[in-house]
């Protein structure tokens, strides 16, 4: 079955209410290592209820509309479908606790060719459930490797448009990166953050990761992002998580629960480009990461 390109695009997201608390907050940092040290007050203000603050990056795992692409009536070969970038805008800080409203819609589908995959890019908006103040805008870019060559009719050319430009540099990595933070993730990091987020046996059944090509189960890529997000907090934001306005990254290899990220860091201008990898194996893990921070 060919993937359905109007089904897609049209695709009616249900809007959705979640009310969070202190326990899921606490949950979200301690899957990123936050508490790792019990004596680092800073990073104890992630992961204790007195003073508690939430990484904007937790945006990611709040009104999370799920697998939506494996429903049969998308025609998307779901198990080929990987997490290829993720980019957040931060417009307002996340409470530690609240009420929130999440509204989605597919904002392109673009076809890159037969035996190249397609890229499904969505779009979703978390505001505060009260006033309707927008609080992130996240969007997710899905490449769908096993459905390309559907845009090879000018029909179907037609109803796919054109891809929204994202035009973040990679990083210099001739150059010697203004700074470098390395944090270890935890052993049990995934099986933490699928309490929060996805619940896929591929990051926690040694079995299945097996089954997928992969030596043992492999970190969730928006786990491994908060990693990062934790990173320029902590190097460029002084620590300050409200600081964080903007972070984007395209994911490139899989990270494993227990390595290390290290994450480079270059000053450009007024902005912040990045890369991570995972420091053990020498493997860049994110590319192309960017950050805007004020």
């Amino acid at each position: 079955m060919a993937i359905n390109v109007d089904v897609v695009r049209n695709w009616q997201f249900p809007e959705l209410r979640q009310t969070y608390s202190t326990r899921d907050t606490i949950l979200y940092g301690l899957a990123l290592g936050y508490g790792s040290d019990p004596g680092n007050e800073a990073d104890l203000r992630f992961v204790y209820e007195e003073n508690l603050l939430a990484l904007p990056t937790m945006a990611v795992v709040l009104c999370h509309p799920g697998f939506w692409i494996s429903d049969p009536a998308t025609g998307i070969d779901a198990t080929k479908a990987v997490h290829g970038e993720q980019h957040c805008t931060f417009h307002r800080p996340l409470p530690a606790t609240g009420s929130l409203v999440g509204r989605a819609k597919v904002t392109a589908v673009i076809d890159k060719g037969r035996g190249k995959g397609a890229l499904v890019i969505t779009e979703r908006v978390i505001a505060d459930a009260e006033n309707s103040l927008p609080i992130a805008t996240l969007e997710q870019r899905t490449m769908c490797r096993g459905d390309g060559g559907f845009g090879e009719s000018a029909a179907a050319s037609a109803a796919v448009g054109p891809a929204p430009a994202r035009a973040a540099a990679a990083a210099d990595a001739d150059a010697e990166p203004d700074l470098v933070v390395d944090l270890p993730t935890l052993p049990q990091a995934a099986l933490i953050f699928r309490l929060s987020a996805d619940p896929n046996p591929l990051h926690a059944d040694p079995a299945v990761a097996r089954a997928a090509g992969f030596p043992r189960p492999i970190l969730h890529g928006l786990c491994s992002y908060g990693v990062a997000a934790r990173a320029i907090v902590q190097a460029c934001c002084a620590g300050d998580p409200h600081a964080l306005k903007h972070l984007g990254v395209r994911f490139s290899a899989p990270l494993f629960p227990g390595e290390t990220l290290r994450t480079e860091i270059w000053r450009v201008g007024a902005g912040i480009r990045f890369r991570c990898l995972a420091a053990e194996r020498n493997v860049v893990v994110m590319a192309n990461g960017s950050a805007g921070v004020g």
